[in-house]
């Protein structure tokens, strides 16, 4: 009979220390992912952002804000998909885009449109909104 209990408190034993374990890595494991995913997005942003965009550059703690707020905002990151999202999706894919342009051959000259005649329309637009509020 002491056999049969030394193996039972045993087994619990084992079982319990193996959830504990389980536990403690799941709990470790996430916070290597949020510092991991907190300096890939940190290093991505200031590679990227700052050339093709002219933003600033942004630390770490940042970078841990960003990804916060794209879960929030995108959901998670992972394999959870609910039947409502599938149908949303398929929403989305049948609305035709009409009257949108894939050629942006024409985009090379922005700059240079705003410089010259952006600028003094904006200036125009100002002038003539308050001269309406007077």
């Amino acid at each position: 009979m002491e056999d049969h209990v030394e193996r039972v408190v045993k087994t619990k034993v084992k079982k319990e220390v193996t959830k504990a374990f389980k536990v403690f890595f799941a709990i470790t494991a996430a916070i290597v992912f949020v510092f991991l995913f907190g300096y890939i997005i940190m290093w991505l942003w200031n590679w990227l952002m700052p050339d093709i965009f002219g933003l600033t550059k942004i630390t770490y703690w940042q970078a841990v804000g960003i990804l916060a707020l794209a879960k929030i905002l995108f959901g998670s990151f992972g394999g959870h998909h609910s039947k409502s999202k599938s149908k949303s999706g398929r929403k989305w894919k049948s609305i035709e885009c009409r009257g949108s342009r894939n050629d942006f051959s024409e985009w090379k000259y922005y700059d240079s449109y705003w410089k010259e005649e952006g600028e003094n329309a904006y200036k125009e637009y100002v002038e003539r909104k308050k001269q309406e509020e007077q």
